[in-house]
């Protein structure tokens, strides 16, 4: 999040009911920050709504969200509606901003699943769907941008079946009427279970009007629906049902909100956020069922009782307000100045978009940013015995996508250290590391936007200006041949001189055995405390071969020398090692070694043969493929690839598989490569070493 602004929150109603948390939830353009501005908008909590495409919403508001038009990390705001607490959590779509949406899901009492009304794109909602059901997180699906719907509500209840676990339950029926230039417009809905007939409004609550008679044999067909898959789980229902008994609208209401709070149904909602069409009627539905904390912390299986106990689900680091660690309290209550575990509360705050508002206490249920609490990071619990980590908290996923970074500006190297590892503690699914065989600094995470993004953060919020480039191979050498080396090294200076002189043998070793040497040296033609610097005198060279990368999979045997009284020494001997391989390894028949990697694509079942062909077009090598357990309708594709075939890949998944595919890998060998390409790598590597 970019710099709050401390200020009290305006609008609302004071109320003093339980607070619940809702995290606005679904795939990138599906509307959510829209959605979430009709909500307080309808909640009283803003005078108008904010435009996401003008810039004025209260989320997306962070500089580097604004420059994208996309959401980028967790927005937060907290209202009074109707004597009740809530607050929302309105979370990126993209899956290269994941890792707070998940994050937020952990702490929420239930979830919006939004989606835009077209089947073709019910895919894009699995991963989040999947993390919903098996964490058993009760859930509303919202079926945004009804207004623009080309497709029957039937077709697309039944495209969202295909990918949920739950039973889902339609609760409205659009009422359409023909548009002016021929096609059908929503201009309202039927409620299935008070079987009233409402007419949006382009702001503002919906009219009541009198049932269309056109839509009562669709009204009929749906709220039977409705009532048999109730009745899967009410015997008393399912009876009602049998002997063609109306039942009573209380019995299905309680029905609805007992399936829906044991997380055996879904219900599916339909409106339009951006005209604040089917806001009021979500309110209401989540007002009467989205259960209180203390479920939550049932459902979670957190320890029960009244000390104070919070979990912080997302970090933040700000230059006047220091580190901000967001939680939410499970039990009991924190007040300024207070010590738990250990740890003194310093300013509570409550989040309102980029605002925050302070306050001396946080009770049960609420979402507050603790300021200072510098131990506390995400996935921990903060309670009377100290800090531990979160059992259940949901990890970070594995990188996908590096780049190579370094300060444009080499005085602010050591500044580019402490802004890292203050974005990585905000998000950490990024990472970064120092790699060793290319002395490059890797900053590391979901995709290509993910980093554009962290760049901006490192430049915008901490004044670090980087450069960034495609991270370099690890390309290692080896040999095809052996050979014989007599290297003499021999220097007189005036006094002591430098003498060493030995022979060697060379020879390839199997891939992955590395370097062996072995002393064959008798007669102590070499004395022994010298032998050890012959050694590593070869490893040293052995950091960078003919072909300029690391040497391996070779074995060099001493077999005999010479040495001197006065003029030998350890330095002598390294440098005849030096020697020996400098002049032998060319007669050797260095070869480039390509490292070589077992990579798993996983992604949509229809996506398969693309990403079969993605795979074959960068060098892979098809091992075969097998449905992804535990996930319906999605495959893992499994091959051997080269890690230079690996840099941008995902990028391409993305583009195949409605943004949600993904791939892992493992290191699996190294391969001999020869021809154009590894004359262009040998190349690449001169120019570099000259620069």
């Amino acid at each position: 999040m970019a710099e709050f602004k401390t200020e009290t929150i305006t609008g609302g109603r004071p109320g003093s009911g339980a607070h619940r948390v809702v995290a606005l939830c679904g795939p990138y353009l599906s509307g959510k920050t829209s959605l979430l501005e009709s909500i307080l908008y309808a909640t009283g909590a803003i005078g108008r709504r904010g435009s996401t495409r003008a810039g004025t919403s209260i989320g997306d508001a962070a500089a580097e969200a604004r420059k994208r038009g996309m959401g980028t990390e967790i927005n937060v705001a907290s209202v009074d509606y109707l004597g009740d607490q809530w607050t929302f959590l309105d979370v990126p779509g993209s899956i290269e901003f994941q890792n707070d949406a998940f994050a937020a899901l952990a702490v929420c009492d239930t979830a919006v699943l939004v989606c835009e009304p077209s089947p073709e794109r019910v895919m894009a909602l699995t991963p989040l769907l999947k993390f919903i059901e098996d964490r058993h997180i009760p859930h509303i699906i919202f079926v945004n941008k009804i207004d623009s719907a080309e497709v029957r509500v039937r077709d697309m209840l039944s495209a969202l079946q295909a990918v949920s676990q739950r039973k889902l339950v339609l609760r409205q029926v659009p009422i359409r009427r023909p548009a002016a230039d021929g096609s059908e417009e929503t201009v309202g809905y039927v409620d299935l279970v008070s079987e009233r007939a409402y007419r949006y409004r382009s702001s503002g609550a919906s009219d009541l009007i009198e049932m269309p008679a056109e839509i009562l044999p669709r009204e009929t067909e749906a709220r039977r629906d409705m009532l048999e898959a109730l009745s899967e789980f009410d015997d008393t229902l399912l009876e009602q049902l049998i002997e063609d008994i109306a039942p009573e609208k209380s019995l299905i209401y309680r029905d609805l909100h007992d399936e829906f709070g044991s997380d055996r149904i879904a219900p599916v909602l339909l409106g339009a956020g951006d005209r604040e069409n089917g806001v009021r009627r979500l309110l209401k539905a989540l007002r009467h069922d989205t259960p209180v904390v203390e479920q939550t912390v049932r459902r979670r299986a957190l320890a029960s009782n009244t000390t104070p106990t919070a979990e912080c689900f997302k970090v933040l680091h700000q230059s006047h307000a220091g580190k901000l660690s967001l939680c939410r309290v499970w039990s009991g209550s924190l007040h300024e100045g207070q010590s738990v575990g250990g740890q003194r509360i310093g300013t509570i705050l409550r989040p309102f978009g980029q605002r925050l508002d302070k306050t001396a206490e946080a009770r049960a249920g609420e979402i507050v940013a603790l300021a200072k609490v510098d131990a506390l990071s995400s996935g921990q619990t903060l309670g009377a015995a100290g800090i531990a980590a979160s059992p259940d908290f949901p990890p970070a996923e594995a990188p996908v996508f590096a780049l190579a970074v370094s300060a444009k500006n080499r005085n602010d190297e050591v500044k580019l250290s402490g802004a890292l590892h203050k974005i990585v503690d905000e998000d950490p699914s990024l990472s970064f590391e120092v790699r060793g065989e290319t002395h490059e600094l890797l900053l590391k995470g979901q995709g290509e936007m993910h980093l554009k993004v962290a760049v901006d953060k490192l430049a915008g919020r901490y004044n670090v200006a980087v450069e960034t480039t495609a991270p370099r191979v690890a390309y290692r050498e080896s040999i095809q041949a052996g050979a014989q080396q007599h290297a003499r090294y021999k220097r007189q200076t005036g006094g002591h001189g430098q003498f060493a002189d030995i022979k060697v043998e060379i020879k390839p070793l199997p891939r992955g055995s590395g370097f062996r040497f072995v002393d064959r040296i008798v007669g102590g033609v070499v004395p022994r405390n010298f032998i050890p610097a012959v050694e590593q005198g070869l490893i040293e060279y052995l950091k960078e071969g003919p072909l300029g990368q690391p040497v391996v999979d070779l074995e060099v045997t001493l077999v005999d020398g010479q040495y001197h009284a006065v003029d030998s020494s350890e330095m002598s001997f390294k440098m005849a090692a030096r020697i020996a391989m400098s002049e032998a390894m060319p007669k050797c028949k260095p070869v480039l070694l390509e490292p070589i990697l077992k990579v798993t694509v996983t992604g949509p079942s229809d996506s398969t043969p693309r990403l079969q062909r993605l795979i074959s077009g960068r060098r892979g090598q098809l091992l075969g493929y097998d449905a992804r357990p535990a996930w319906p309708g999605w495959d893992e594709v499994s091959a051997l690839m080269p890690e230079a075939e690996i840099a941008d890949m995902i990028v391409e998944i993305r583009s195949v598989t409605q943004g949600i595919g993904s791939f892992r890998t493992e290191f699996d060998h190294l391969q001999e490569l020869a021809g154009r390409t590894a004359d262009r790598i040998v190349e690449e590597t001169k120019k570099h070493q000259a620069a």
